[in-house]
């Protein structure tokens, strides 16, 4: 058996141990980066590919759409965001909304995020049973914790929460310039919706929660996981976190 031939079983061991461990969650690109650690050298992507294929492993991939309901908004925000997705610096532009879970026979939950468009972290969350103006304020209370002194751009929705008064006594006396997307344009928000899907299609529809405490805990270690270990290539292979680091 060559070097090579030896190495590439090793790789399908640890490729097969990182699938089961993850639940499936990685596809090749992920499973490239993660190895690329563990073995300390660069390796090409299709060969990463072919190994998984190999091994008929892939990862999953499960969507759902986001429905929407119509609000009569009382503080509306201009667009200020615009799409520029790209931060120069953390803390400079935040995003943040609210989606929906189904847990038990028909109970449902709502969490609330926001997002730093720099490193992708998710700087503070909150799960709730109801999806109303505290849980919103609560998520941006927390932030401003997590981040004092901050005056970022929060990009959101026109939610009846974002357009609240009390929210925008919030952010006025924060610093915070707020921005709002388009009517019926969820992609002026589409850095929150693709953290929506990766929670969703890695964690939440690979389990059935009976109890909200269930649900909680594990968006609570989804979270922690998506934040501090869930490699990507944009921040050059690193975490958010360990990006953020460096940065700071």
């Amino acid at each position: 058996m060559t070097k090579e031939e030896k190495l590439n079983q090793e790789l399908l061991s640890e490729i097969r141990k990182l699938h089961k461990k993850h639940k499936g969650i990685y596809g090749y690109r992920r499973m490239k980066m993660v190895l690329e650690r563990k073995f300390n050298r660069t390796f090409n992507h299709k060969r990463i590919y072919r190994l998984m294929k190999l091994a008929g492993i892939q990862s999953v991939i499960r969507r759902k759409r986001k429905r929407y309901q119509k609000t009569t908004p009382t503080h509306v925000a201009e667009n200020i965001l615009n799409r520029q997705f790209v931060a120069e610096e953390p803390n400079e532009k935040w995003v943040t909304d609210v989606t929906e879970f189904k847990y038990g026979s028909s109970s449902k939950a709502y969490l609330s995020a926001i997002r730093d468009l720099f490193d992708g972290s998710i700087i503070a969350y909150v799960l709730g049973r109801s999806n109303n103006n505290a849980l919103v304020f609560e998520t941006l209370e927390k932030a401003l914790q997590e981040e004092p002194n901050v005056t970022p751009i929060l990009h959101s929705d026109r939610g009846f929460q974002y357009t609240s008064p009390r929210f925008k006594e919030m952010t006025e006396k924060a610093g915070i310039t707020p921005s709002m997307s388009r009517v019926g344009r969820c992609i002026d928000n589409s850095p929150i919706e693709s953290f929506w899907g990766a929670l969703k299609c890695e964690k939440y529809y690979l389990n059935t929660y009976e109890t909200f405490t269930e649900l909680e805990q594990a968006i609570d270690e989804y979270i922690n996981f998506y934040n501090n270990e869930r490699l990507q290539e944009r921040l050059n292979g690193l975490s958010p976190i360990e990006f953020r680091a460096k940065a700071v």
